[in-house]
């Protein structure tokens, strides 16, 4: 059965028992041959390199065992719950997903390590190089990598990965997969989601950049941090080299002997949304090259001309119109079929009128970061909510109900009510919200970190802001967006589907973090026979009309009265949810674009 026919088998089954499996054009036209080839990393790019997607061997079992046979083909990296994996089959918490495929090396190079890359793999696993466990990781939203130098063999390797994903039966982290899902709650997916990567590279060699714009100081500092186990009795002297340039117009360089440097810019071109300016970066240590890239751009809190506390971007105030954006696809659920794709969405939302996509509980690849650098989109990143099973009464119908009441509550007394009496799930968090913040520190696009989100996993806000604050002194923070804000953070964070948009000014910025949400079911492009939306319009015309006035007449009348910030929700539908302004499979847009 060739991929074509078993997509076609997997609809049916899907029509069968009451979901209609939908498709973007970009998974209608896949080519299995050809999947997600371009290099993943953007902002530290190496030439030598082997993109590892494409068909896996598979199987499932319950078993810690590693399998002897395999049933199957997995087009990586689409998880196996997608339809473009070939698989369409939720992965249980007690069940273990196998990987497998062979890996040829036709000659080992001489003083080279080789490093496998993983984009990301949720929840955990275990990987294996010719039958020996290499290592392992937990957390299914951020990238990990080892070296496998001593374990190849020249020919013939094998790849075996074991993995598991308990999803909202524990406290990892989840976003808003659920084992039942339905409303505001989605498909599960588990298993390999990013693109699997291989790339050779020096005994010394680059592991990472941290990239500080310097605006007031006309300057950009640089970061370079190696790997530390390096032969040192081989390389006695390190040098690093930086080069600034843009259409191959040089700008400024540097060689140093340690490995940091501020370096002064002769032309200092702004990064906005308007003007998305892009510096290229060359790094060289030793023998080790990698290309990056990066942006002049400021963004802080000050009052305007009236007294009232606004974002100023580059020194000027400047409103954020934003989107909530999922980042959930009908056929390949987390992954995007196409890098097309991910550039669809953002240029789409700009089109639209918007500036600012607000990532929802969700870390994307790096390349639809880079996306929104290039292409001039402004990000609010949320971390990845985890914890136990949420109290939906404290989460959701208290805040709405009786608000008042639960600006009273605090989360540094009430752990179990907000899913976290689990002490190692707090650490977990705190870990995975490091790694966040160094893994996007780079991108320009980005502007807001959003620590946690109505309460769902929230713990400790006032130390989360202090935690984040200190590891990226150069962004704006919202400590709780919606509600149970505990009165710290840059802004006052409200979620508003219910009630008269309104602006209470204070000593932070007002912002609007989600608001809208209206539903419109569009047949043949919807998801499921079911409806969640804050208000149902019955057509395109009706949605376009009453959308207009929300934002015409509601959100842009407010920012002269101190509103600093709003996020439409939101930008696609998402399965039950038929509120974006895109249907799921993104090939109708239901309303036309406003420019506030």
């Amino acid at each position: 059965m060739n991929l074509k026919d078993a997509i076609r088998t997997l609809l049916f089954k899907k029509k069968a028992i009451g979901f209609n499996q939908l498709y973007t054009q970009w998974g209608e036209q896949i080519d299995p041959e050809k999947v997600l080839m371009e290099y993943p990393r953007p902002q530290l790019k190496r030439d030598n390199y082997t993109i590892l997607n494409g068909y896996w061997n598979y199987c499932i079992s319950t078993d810690h065992m590693m399998p002897m046979s395999y049933e199957g083909r997995i087009l990586v990296p689409f998880s196996p719950e997608s339809v473009l994996s070939g698989v369409d089959r939720q992965l249980q918490p007690n069940e273990f997903f196998w990987y497998e495929r062979i890996l040829t090396i036709d000659k080992m190079p001489k003083d080279k390590r080789c490093i496998l890359n993983f984009g990301a793999v949720d929840q955990g696993c275990e990987v294996y190089m010719n039958h020996q466990k290499i290592g392992e990781h937990i957390g299914g939203y951020l990238p990990f990598s080892f070296d496998i130098t001593r374990y190849l063999e020249t020919g013939t390797n094998l790849v075996t990965l074991k993995v598991w994903d308990v999803s909202d039966t524990s406290y990892h982290s989840r976003g808003k997969q659920q084992l039942k899902r339905g409303g505001m709650w989605y498909t599960a997916q588990s298993g390999i989601w990013q693109t699997v990567w291989l790339e050779w590279v020096p005994d010394l060699y680059i592991k990472s950049l941290r990239i500080t714009p310097l605006v007031d100081e006309k300057s950009v500092r640089i970061e370079i941090n190696m790997n530390d186990d390096f032969n040192r009795e081989k390389i006695s002297e390190i040098t690093y080299k930086v080069e600034i340039s843009n259409n191959k117009t040089r700008m400024g360089s540097l060689v140093s002997k340690e490995p940091w440097m501020i370096i002064p810019l002769k032309e200092l071109h702004l990064w906005s949304p308007e003007q998305p300016y892009l510096y290229d970066l060359k790094i060289t240590v030793n023998e080790d090259k990698v290309d990056s890239y990066f942006a002049m751009r400021k963004v802080e809190i000050k009052n305007d001309e009236e007294g009232i506390p606004r974002i100023f971007l580059n020194d000027q105030p400047y409103f954020q119109n934003g989107l909530l954006d999922q980042g959930y696809w009908p056929d390949g659920l987390y992954t995007a079929p196409s890098d097309e794709a991910l550039i669809f969405d953002i240029t789409k939302a700009k089109e639209l009128g918007f500036n600012m996509l607000r990532k929802h509980i969700k870390i994307e690849p790096l390349r639809w970061y880079y996306h929104c650098d290039r292409l001039g989109m402004l990000v609010w990143q949320d971390m990845v909510n985890g914890g136990e099973d949420y109290n939906m009464f404290i989460i959701s119908y208290l805040p709405n109900v009786t608000p008042k009441l639960a600006s009273y509550i605090k989360d540094t007394h009430h752990y179990k009510w907000f899913g976290r009496k689990n002490p190692q799930g707090r650490q977990e968090w705190i870990r995975e919200c490091r790694e966040t913040v160094e893994l996007l520190y780079n991108c320009p696009s980005i502007v807001t970190w959003v620590p946690f989100n109505e309460g769902w996993g929230q713990f400790d806000s006032l130390k989360a802001y202090d935690f984040v604050h200190e590891l990226d002194p150069t962004r704006l923070i919202d400590h709780a967006s919606g509600w149970y804000d505990q009165k710290g953070g840059d802004f006052t964070s409200i979620h508003n589907y219910f009630n008269q948009l309104t602006v209470k000014t204070g000593n932070r910025p007002y912002v609007l973090s989600e608001f809208g949400g209206y539903a419109c079911y569009i047949l043949q492009h919807s998801y499921s026979f079911l409806v969640f939306g804050y208000r149902i319009y019955l057509t395109k015309e009706e949605l376009d009309e009453a959308y207009h006035i929300s934002m015409e007449q509601g959100v842009k009348e407010l920012i002269a009265k101190g509103l600093s910030a709003a996020v439409y929700t939101q930008l696609s539908d998402v399965e039950d949810e038929v509120n974006g302004l895109l249907t799921y499979d993104r090939k109708i847009c239901k309303v036309t674009p406003i420019h506030l």
